[in-house]
């Protein structure tokens, strides 16, 4: 009988530990939900903060605003378009809200283009998703006949015809011609809506650079930030 009663004491006991165990376990991750939570509701409080300060910066933008694209091999000046006005309105909106900071040129082509402003390539455990990355939307075709895949040309990536008959853009990702020639194939069928004015070379440095069997650089290059060129907005305010 003692046996018995010494069993049911050790089986009460450890049942006990396991329920407390559990209490503490359901404990933490409640605790860490929480705070996901809390950090989550201050990220979303700072975009809305950053959206605001964007939009009464673009306020103040000429029609075709100037904005640099810094990156760990160069900087390269592009000048946005005002007859593609959805398309300059985007870029500028991500570039002011810090988008496309740290993002990579993901596909690079050396005698084609260089291509980058997908967001999951932050993040190298998402390697075999770089390429299909956006912020959740698409940007209506702006497709002109004025603006063709010359070298330094701003154009937006997008889904191919079959899958993107509208051939609507890319909300995010864009792409910098190299060389025309074998460029000039996608006149008329894809949103070109800006031109390098300066940093034609670093377009070729990045162009140059050893890349994989998926055109990825094998060492990365890096947009540090896309910046405005503030004087484009003291010569407005010059006019």
């Amino acid at each position: 009988m003692k046996t018995i009663i010494k069993t049911l004491a050790i089986f009460a006991m450890a049942a006990a530990l396991v329920s407390c165990g559990n209490r503490n376990a359901e404990k933490k991750a409640a605790e860490a939900a929480a705070e996901q939570a809390r950090l989550d509701s201050l990220k979303q409080i700072e975009m809305e903060q950053k959206v605001k300060n964007a939009e009464a910066i673009m306020a103040t933008l000429p029609e075709e605003p100037v904005f640099d694209i810094v990156t760990n091999l160069g900087t390269m000046k592009i000048r946005l378009y005002s007859k593609t006005a959805k398309h300059r309105d985007n870029f500028a909106k991500l570039a002011l809200t810090g988008f496309y900071d740290g993002l990579l040129f993901h596909r690079v082509i050396d005698g084609f283009m260089i291509q980058g402003g997908d967001p999951f390539t932050k993040d190298s455990a998402l390697v075999a998703k770089y390429g299909t990355g956006g912020p959740g939307y698409t940007i209506p075709a702006e497709i002109l006949p004025e603006y063709n895949h010359k070298k330094g040309a701003l154009a937006a990536a997008r889904m191919g015809d079959m899958a993107n008959p509208m051939r609507e853009s890319s909300g995010s990702q864009f792409y910098i011609v190299q060389d025309e020639r074998a460029c000039s194939a996608l006149d008329g069928q894809y949103t070109v809506y800006g031109k390098t004015i300066e940093g034609l070379d670093v377009i070729d440095k990045i162009a140059k650079v050893a890349t994989n069997n998926r055109d990825l650089p094998l060492n990365p290059v890096r947009i540090i930030a896309v910046k405005l060129d503030e004087s484009c907005i003291s010569a407005k305010d010059s006019e």
